[in-house]
């Protein structure tokens, strides 16, 4: 152990403020991806004075479950000055900061090594808890408070980077978005002189299953008239790793979807080797493909229906309880437009309210098929598409900007057990 390694517990101090007086509102929760989060508990009747203060850079922790999930969830709060959270979770702050920058102590937390080892020292059992006193037996590298503060300043020049690209690639979006009601929800896309159709006066034709007019030569349909669907496949867990090796896939769950439409790409965390794949080639993804969530996940309601559009060929392998959609008509529907029609509100409602309620929310596959959409004619389309070629091109160049910049904060977090 290199001399500028110490233990963790001799450079923080556990912290225990209540919350007297309910002083303090906001109410949060802590995620396994080392985060601060709403909290979705149920509090009703609950002592809220017993919740515990948390204040801007002080971190929280779980020590529970720690070797089950292979992960130590712990945070360090930022963006807010204070909030409560569960008495359930130590809350610790920095003894002093011109030794220890909490920043810098919460990119060493961000280390799947720091995972890694957590978990060893996790007890057995079913619980799998990491004892606090192991916690603060842990060491890290702290080198002069000049270091540290280098060390992060270029953290935070990549992580606002990846924060501008997703800003850019939300405002493409809802662009699209925008566009695709104009067309295809108010029917005033250009007609042949250029201007809005409906507005200019465009044959409408009334239909009786919409019960409302819409552009003549249009028709309703439903979603299985123009794509393929099949279910991801089940692999059974003993065969998944924790970790990426040569010649794997990554596989695409549930979690890698996001609510309201997108992809993280780097939310993988199970790979499977490509010799164990064989025979599910169609399971293999391509660009362009359409991932549907199709159970809503217990910590991230809401999601039941999203889609998430492929950006990468030959990377990922979907999992089950994620649809994979493929478009297969002939009538000019693209997955750039099957994507912004899967997450539209209309959509997603009418989806949704046919979803099979049980101890879990489900879709099935004939409820995702049967799903009503309006299918416009083949110019109509391909006019819309050229229209969105240019947007969802932008999007793909900072998707991979995205990519590229998260594979170089795992570089920089790597080295941070060499750092001098």
């Amino acid at each position: 152990m290199k001399s500028n390694y110490k233990p963790i517990g001799k450079h923080i101090r556990l912290v225990d403020e209540r919350n007297k007086g309910l002083q303090v509102q906001q109410l949060l929760g802590l995620s396994i991806s080392k985060q601060f989060i709403p909290s979705v508990a149920n509090i009703i009747g609950t002592d809220m004075e017993n919740y515990k203060i948390i204040r801007k850079n002080q971190f929280a922790c779980s020590t529970m479950q720690v070797r089950r999930d292979k992960k130590m969830p712990v945070a360090l709060l930022k963006d807010l000055d204070e909030a409560i959270i569960s008495q359930a979770y130590p809350i610790f702050e920095v003894k002093d900061e011109k030794e220890l920058l909490p920043e810098y102590l919460m990119m060493w937390f961000e280390r799947s090594e720091f995972d890694r080892e957590a978990c060893f020292h996790a007890v057995g059992g079913v619980r799998g808890s990491l004892e606090l006193e192991d916690f603060e037996n842990m060491q890290l590298p702290i080198p002069h408070i000049d270091k540290q503060r280098e060390i992060v300043k270029e953290y935070n020049t990549i992580q606002n980077r990846i924060a501008l690209n997703q800003q850019l690639i939300q405002k493409l979006e809802e662009t699209a978005q925008a566009i695709y009601r104009e067309w295809f929800v108010e029917f005033e896309f250009p007609d042949k002189n250029g201007k809005p159709y409906k507005s200019s006066g465009g044959e409408m034709v009334w239909n009786e299953e919409l019960e409302k007019e819409i552009p003549k030569g249009w028709n309703v349909g439903v979603l299985g008239d123009c794509i393929d669907f099949y279910n991801g496949y089940g692999f059974e867990s003993e065969e998944l790793l924790n970790e990426k090796l040569e010649d794997c896939y990554s596989v695409f769950k549930m979690g890698n979807i996001k609510k309201g439409g997108g992809f993280n790409i780097d939310g993988t965390k199970s790979w499977i080797e490509k010799s164990k794949c064989v025979g599910l080639k169609r399971f293999v993804l391509q660009k362009g493909d359409l991932l549907m969530c199709m159970t809503d996940m217990k910590d991230n309601i809401g999601l039941l229906g999203n889609t998430a559009l492929m950006t990468v060929d030959n990377e990922f392998i979907v999992n089950q309880r994620v649809g994979l959609i493929r478009t297969s008509n002939e009538i000019g529907v693209s997955y750039r437009f099957l994507y912004l029609v899967t997450n539209s509100a209309a959509f997603l409602q009418d989806l949704r309210s046919r979803a099979n309620r049980g101890v879990q929310v489900n879709l099935t596959t004939n409820e995702i098929l049967s799903t009503r959409m309006i299918l416009a004619d083949f110019e109509t389309n391909v006019k819309f598409d050229n229209i969105l070629k240019v947007l969802f091109s932008k999007m793909d160049i900072a998707s991979v900007d995205i990519s590229i910049s998260n594979k170089l904060l795992r570089l920089l977090l790597s080295k941070l057990a060499t750092v001098e």
